[in-house]
């Protein structure tokens, strides 16, 4: 089973194509707000590197949110448009499951994401005996105080989130010995367990429909002007351009083929 994943909830951008547990490709990047202008290009070379062709994958998977709205609108609508082109079923990964995914302890896992007006996103997590990462605490968004009253146990806590709390708050913490700072490769989010978590999902059917919304947890000012406009969202005018794109791409190697 080969598997094509976008992880653009962050600053970073992640893509990974993998054949069952093996990474054959992977590439990360600090991509800020040009999202859209880099993730398409990225997946062309990544494919063209694993020596894949779109029809040969088995599905998609794409990081869901929470996180950055504009990163996580360009990779779900870039996904969006390559299985309309393709046929190709696609899986959503929640991102802080994703980061969770990379921690092996027996204590909660707790990744942590930047929110707006100074405000953090998080969950918390349990490794289970089969391996899976199963939650205690579905996706929260809120203040410092709200988060710190969340931890009931010692838990791992990583991620952009805990970069931007307060020196007082790692103080707090920290000395209480409720939790344990995540060393630095956790803290950015991959590709690579998104594809993981993707698989999983796929083996057992878990696809998304013809519906599909980000995990915004708060709604994005983006979204409500949208439904005052009454246009297009950014989703899926990017998703038709994605679409078309891959289309034409698609036909050309028909034709090449034909000849």
């Amino acid at each position: 089973m080969k598997i094509l994943a976008v992880e653009t909830a962050t600053t970073w951008q992640s893509v990974a194509i993998l054949d069952e547990s093996e990474v054959l490709v992977q590439h990360g990047q600090e991509a800020g707000g040009a999202h859209g202008a880099s993730l398409l290009p990225t997946i062309d070379r990544l494919l063209m590197q694993a020596r894949v062709q779109l029809r040969e994958l088995s599905g998609l998977a794409c990081s869901a949110g929470p996180g950055s709205f504009t990163g996580i609108r360009v990779g779900l609508a870039t996904c969006l448009g390559l299985r309309a082109a393709t046929g190709l079923p696609l899986v959503l990964v929640p991102t802080l499951e994703a980061m969770a995914w990379n921690v092996d302890t027996t204590m909660s896992i707790c990744p942590l994401l930047p929110s707006r007006r100074g405000e953090v996103y998080w969950a918390l997590f349990r490794r289970g005996v089969d391996g899976r990462v199963d939650r205690i605490l579905g996706e929260q968004v809120g203040t410092e105080n709200a988060f710190i009253q969340s931890l009931q146990a010692s838990t791992v806590v990583f991620g952009a989130g805990w970069m931007t709390t307060a020196p007082e708050t790692h103080d707090l913490l920290l000395k209480s010995g409720i939790v344990t700072v995540g060393s630095a490769p956790l803290f950015t989010p991959s590709a690579v367990s998104v594809a993981r978590i993707g698989m999983g999902r796929l083996q057992r059917g878990e696809v998304a429909g013809e519906v599909v919304a980000p995990l915004y947890v708060q709604r994005a000012e983006a979204e409500i002007q949208y439904e005052r406009s009454g246009g297009l969202s950014p989703v899926v005018r990017r998703q038709r351009r994605i679409e078309r794109k891959t289309a034409a791409r698609l036909a050309r190697g028909r034709r090449r083929s034909d000849v």
